[in-house]
């Protein structure tokens, strides 16, 4: 789609929806609320009356999600303009429903579909939901930092040549610690097979607006990407697009799967915050990347000179062949200190709230929205924790991950699909071995799930699980957080 940087100022959802807000008129309509009037006084007095008033549903003047064919109609098309897609929806379920569209549009049940073993928790949402069948790829693993980076080339054209029948490929790009694959090398890969390329690009939608990050997903060759507006740029939570190129994907499917995702009320308040970050992005993108790579790259190079820190600095390997700079991985482990412990001390102590921390280390995102005070405090409160908080000595022995992610090979015995609506018990994790999990049980560090609904559980899982957990590490996706019990498929009698 060709790119109209002056038909770009305009945010045409915005501009219906706030004068639909300012309409004098008697609101015999959903929501409840009434424009407002109806809303508690204690939240009215939080928030201001003018929200509300703008939390409307969907008008004539304010066009349909599902049918487009008025102001959201021209909100997409420049997004998708801005975005450089040929198709770009909207979506209010967050990049959740993206993704689980994007397994939905392109694959039907019993269908293989190759993906990261360490894909979000809505792919496997998505394998449940289409009945498809992964064919998990494992990420190329740090194992002194432990962290999972990209696939690589090389995990997915071995997929691709043992499971030659598999309908898409799918990858993460960039990943929570801003490391980015090769996905032109896996777009080549899939496209040699006549599939798509599906990327999770949740974290990257300010790629397109500076040449000085990394190449976005669509300019590598994707075919479908879905990005999460809110995370990174100016959107409120909850705030999506998915884009689309090429002839490789359905796009009515892709609106009838969203369909299936989304809610039939959608917020116009996201959808308006969709359409303004677009426009925000188009007219100011470059110039507010810029001041913000300045402050990524100020913090870097100042926590970088603290005693007893060091920062994710870019490597080139197969799975990291690039590094979003704005996304700042500060590893604390030479102070003595985890880094749920260092997590703590900062949050409630010292005033700087981090995005994810792991055993060693935290990372923090650093956007268009952080000022150069936000960063003189982080750089204190790290000066203050290396000083005041050190600790004589920490001792991390890893497990020998490298060496159970080896072992990850093909233990699906039955489809996510199945086990989700399997029958199911609970059984202390002891018992377990030999049965079917029916959950996702994923540790931090590294983010790669040592279980999927319908894989056998192994002697290995268990003691690799209670070894992540007796050195401090956190256990995900279970119902029992602890893992003293896990939920398997019942045996049959």
């Amino acid at each position: 789609m060709q790119f109209d940087n002056s038909s770009q100022a305009k945010a045409p959802l915005l501009d219906a929806l706030w004068e639909c807000a300012n309409k004098n008129h008697a609101p015999f309509y959903t929501p409840g609320h009434k424009r407002g009037q109806g809303i508690s006084q204690q939240l009215a007095n939080c928030f201001g009356p003018s929200v509300f008033q703008a939390d409307l549903p969907e008008l004539p003047e304010l066009d349909n999600l599902f049918a487009p064919q008025g102001v959201i109609q021209e909100a997409q098309q420049l997004a998708a303009a801005a975005f450089r897609a040929e198709h770009t929806w909207f979506l209010v379920n967050g990049s959740t429903c993206g993704i689980e569209a994007a397994i939905l549009a392109t694959c039907n049940t019993g269908d293989k579909i190759i993906l990261p073993r360490n894909v979000h928790s809505s792919g496997v949402a998505a394998l449940i939901l289409s009945g498809a069948i992964p064919i998990f790829v494992n990420p190329e693993y740090d194992p002194v930092l432990d962290i999972a980076h990209s696939i690589t080339p090389s995990g997915v054209q071995a997929a691709l040549e043992q499971h030659p029948d598999a309908k898409a490929v799918m990858m993460v790009y960039p990943t929570y610690y801003g490391v980015c694959g090769d996905v032109m090398a896996i777009a080549i890969l899939a496209h040699q097979h006549n599939i798509p390329l599906l990327v999770d690009e949740a974290h990257g939608p300010h790629f397109a607006f500076h040449p000085n990050l990394p190449t976005p997903a669509l300019a590598a060759g994707a075919d479908l990407t879905v990005q999460s507006i809110h995370k990174v740029l100016g959107a409120m939570t909850q705030a999506s697009m998915l884009h689309v190129q090429g002839s490789r994907i359905d796009i009515d499917r892709v609106s009838k799967s969203l369909q299936l995702v989304q809610s039939t009320s959608p917020s116009y308040l996201l959808l308006a915050a969709l359409d303004a970050a677009r426009q925000q992005m188009a007219t100011q993108g470059k110039q507010l990347m810029s001041r913000t790579l300045q402050l990524a790259d100020a913090a870097r190079n100042r926590l970088s000179q603290i005693s007893g820190l060091s920062v994710l600095q870019p490597l080139k390997t197969p799975g990291f062949v690039a590094l979003d700079s704005t996304r700042l991985t500060v590893t604390v482990s030479a102070l003595g200190l985890t880094g749920f412990a260092a997590d703590e001390i900062l949050h409630q102590q010292l005033g700087v709230t981090a995005e994810l921390p792991a055993l060693q280390h935290l990372t923090f995102i650093i956007t268009l929205g952080n000022t150069e005070a936000d960063i003189e405090r982080l750089v204190q409160a790290f000066t203050t924790l290396a000083k005041e908080y050190r600790r004589s000595s920490l001792t991390l022995k890893n497990p020998e991950w490298d060496n159970f992610l080896s072992k990850l090979g093909d233990s699906l015995q039955i489809s996510p699909r199945e086990a989700f609506f399997a029958p199911t018990e609970t059984l202390p994790i002891e018992q377990t071995s030999d049965r079917i999990s029916t959950e996702l049980v994923c540790p931090y560090p590294p983010g790669i799930p040592v279980l999927m609904p319908g894989e056998v559980i192994t002697p290995e899982a268990i003691d690799y699980l209670q070894q992540i957990q007796a050195k401090g590490g956190l256990i995900s996706g279970c119902a029992d957080p602890s893992i003293r019990t896990l939920k398997v498929v019942k045996a049959s009698i």
